[in-house]
């Protein structure tokens, strides 16, 4: 995993990366009232989301889709999670990723996505909704030695079906490391009236310190995520920072992680995080995490990562 940078090297324009910056930073302005799950991969969750300038694994299709170069040339990732360890719910996940393409496939409970506060007289209740099946692919190309677009076209099937875009953008100056997602760019929403499922726009920006080079993430890596504008759901505002760090023992046979993450703006809930790799064989890795704090969410997860 943390071998062998190879990036797509597709240069493009200096015109067009101005214009697709633009556009990025046009849509992060765009008002937000909710931000999706972020439940997703076990790794990432160790380090308590902290993972948007990290993002080297297959789980980079949610996280950062500009992520994707820089890991392996080639893994795959099964996990399990309860993101609520008192709760039936839990993830169930499946993807893989080459430098220029991943794909995906999650399970994801809807009771535990976060959406916007409903307008109806009576609260619906989504335990009675269907699970979020998120299908996505994920496509990465680099922009000279330092930068890499992705996005990740989704399908997602709840109580129907539809389509929806997520953006990411990286930097990699030596040992630094700069992300930015934005997720949900349609704000795809699900049935209607009192039970609708709205997942709105999210922006994220994350730096990451790694001893890694030329995108590639190294044996110690520490970093920093924060949401890049309140959002306000069935339970308040929410507007999230998060630290994180990694460490790996010689030849990556055993992996630690942890990391602290707190709500800046309404009930200022607090989560640590911690997770562990064990290499069982060579470049096949058992991840587990665990989460507890203030905010509602004590979860635990386990997962299987292959790596070439």
């Amino acid at each position: 995993m943390f071998n062998v940078s190879r990036l797509v090297v597709c240069r493009l324009p200096a015109s067009s990366l101005t214009s697709a910056l633009v556009a990025l930073a046009f849509v992060y302005a765009s008002p937000a009232h909710a931000q999706n799950t972020d439940v997703i991969g076990v790794r990432a969750q160790g380090m308590a989301g902290a993972f948007t300038a990290v993002a080297d694994d297959a789980t980079a299709g949610f996280w950062n889709p500009a992520g994707l170069p820089g890991g392996s040339f080639v893994n795959g990732i099964t996990e399990y999670s309860k993101p609520e360890r008192d709760l039936d719910h839990s993830v169930f996940g499946v993807t893989a990723a080459y430098p220029a393409l991943g794909i995906t496939y999650y399970r994801l409970p809807i009771s535990q996505i976060r959406v916007k506060p409903s307008t109806a007289e009576e609260p619906a209740d989504r335990e009675d909704l269907d699970d979020l099946r998120l299908f996505g692919a994920t496509v990465a190309q680099s922009i000279g030695r330092h930068f890499v677009l992705g996005t990740t076209v989704k399908l997602l099937h709840a109580t129907d079906t539809t389509a929806d875009l997520d953006a990411g953008a990286m930097a990699t100056f030596g040992p630094i490391r700069l992300g930015a997602t934005l997720r949900n760019l349609t704000e795809p929403t699900f049935e209607s009236g009192r039970l609708a499922v709205t997942l709105e726009r999210h922006a994220r920006a994350g730096f990451a310190l790694t001893s890694g080079q030329r995108g590639v993430v190294g044996s110690a890596t520490v970093s920093f995520d924060a949401d890049l504008m309140t959002v306000h759901d069935i339970t308040g505002d929410q507007r999230f920072i998060a630290v994180g760090g990694e460490a790996w023992a010689p030849h990556n046979t055993v992996g630690i992680r942890g990391g602290f993450r707190k709500n800046m703006v309404g009930a200022e809930e607090t989560m640590v995080s911690g997770g562990v790799s064990v290499a069982v064989k060579s470049r096949t890795f058992v991840d587990f995490y665990a989460t507890t704090g203030d905010m509602a969410r004590h979860g635990i997860g386990i997962g299987l990562r292959v790596t070439f």
